[in-house]
């Protein structure tokens, strides 16, 4: 009797534990869960409602989790759990590649999807401000060159833009920018304060002798208070900026773009933030934009090549596509044929291409 009660107990273990797998692998989303970059964000959903309104696949979502963050998430894991797409507004670094790799998600695709400006901007209740990159270092670097002279650091001392340079504005330094976790912060502290930084000849010259001093003195925010930290919503950026006609927001340009009639972009060395600037490379502080793809997930998860055949068509990104509209830049030609053609094919990269 017990040895039956025995078999009866192990036959329906087994029946429950097929069940059970049978149950696991019939749970998948039905839809494209995509993270990352609050610069791309905008431009992703325009996409992603365009993809839910003209095919049967279910609208993509979208969380904007900033550039670090959604690679991050991405380079979690394989499994409907991990995101299946996260943009970026720089690129991929090498580090999150090898995270990516350890982490089994090894074959990744890369579409660049057009440029976009870093802008400055202020209330148009307030004057253009006309900045160089020099001015940004010197307002924004955690440690600065001593002013009394000599090649020394000491804690930056700049209450005022004035105090920076005498022709600036006699305001407080308030800048209200994005999180170390935000691909906008990466590029503005490469593209603006480095680049400030190099003016000044002898911290120039110590990316040669010293590169991690270099790097420290040229890309570290300081923490008094000046440069505050508005966290991965561009859009409330824009609101506190309307309130605060003293303050100035670091964004991509189409925030600015889509906001003209509250906000206006500080010219940068002489150049404005316009579409055409930008789209030249006249403008200064102009960066690419991209998606990751985790290739594994295709065809697991229902519609990503058709997501993937929606952005990269000339009606999303192309010189008169409804992305141009948003404020995105659009790529030339040959970059957009590249891109599209990657996508259309899957083409996956190597840590050691960066």
């Amino acid at each position: 009797m017990v040895k039956k009660l025995f078999l009866l107990a192990a036959s329906l273990a087994i029946v429950f534990a097929g069940f059970t797998n049978t149950a696991e692998a019939g749970a998948s989303r039905d839809y494209i869960s995509i993270v990352g970059s609050s610069t791309v964000y905008p431009f992703a959903t325009v996409v992603a409602e365009q993809f839910g309104k003209t095919t049967n696949f279910k609208t993509p979502k979208i969380e904007s989790t900033g550039s670090g963050g959604g690679l991050k998430l991405f380079c979690a894991g394989v499994g409907v759990e991990h995101p299946d797409i996260t943009n970026a507004s720089r690129r991929i670094k090498k580090s999150e590649c090898e995270t990516c790799n350890k982490n089994g998600v090894k074959d990744i695709v890369e579409i660049k999807i057009g440029y976009d400006g870093i802008v400055l901007a202020n209330s148009k209740k307030a004057g253009v401000v006309k900045l160089s990159r020099k001015d940004i270092f010197l307002a924004l670097a955690k440690d600065v060159p001593d002013p009394k002279g000599g090649e020394k650091l000491v804690p930056n001392p700049y209450k005022t833009w004035k105090d920076v340079n005498s022709s600036l504005p006699d305001i407080k330094i308030e800048v209200l920018g994005p999180p170390p976790t935000s691909g906008t912060r990466d590029a503005f502290v490469e593209l603006a304060m480095e680049s400030g930084a190099d003016e000044i000849a002898w911290i120039k010259a110590m990316a040669k002798k010293d590169k991690e001093r270099y790097k420290a003195t040229c890309q570290t925010i300081r923490e008094d208070g000046a440069y505050i930290e508005a966290g991965e919503n561009d859009n409330l950026i824009v609101q506190k900026l309307e309130a605060n006609p003293d303050a100035m927001g670091i964004f991509g340009f189409s925030y600015l773009d889509q906001n003209t009639d509250k906000i206006q972009g500080s010219a940068v060395d002489g150049v404005v933030p316009t579409f055409d600037a930008i789209a030249s490379g006249d403008y200064p502080l102009s960066r690419p934009l991209f998606f990751y793809v985790k290739k594994a997930h295709v065809d697991k998860i229902p519609g990503i090549r058709q997501y993937l055949r929606e952005f990269t068509s000339e009606k999303a990104w192309g010189p008169d596509g409804y992305l141009g509209e948003k404020g995105m830049i659009p790529m030339p030609d040959d970059e957009r044929v590249k891109f599209s053609s990657d996508g259309k094919n899957l083409k996956t990269f190597s840590c050691g291409d960066l």
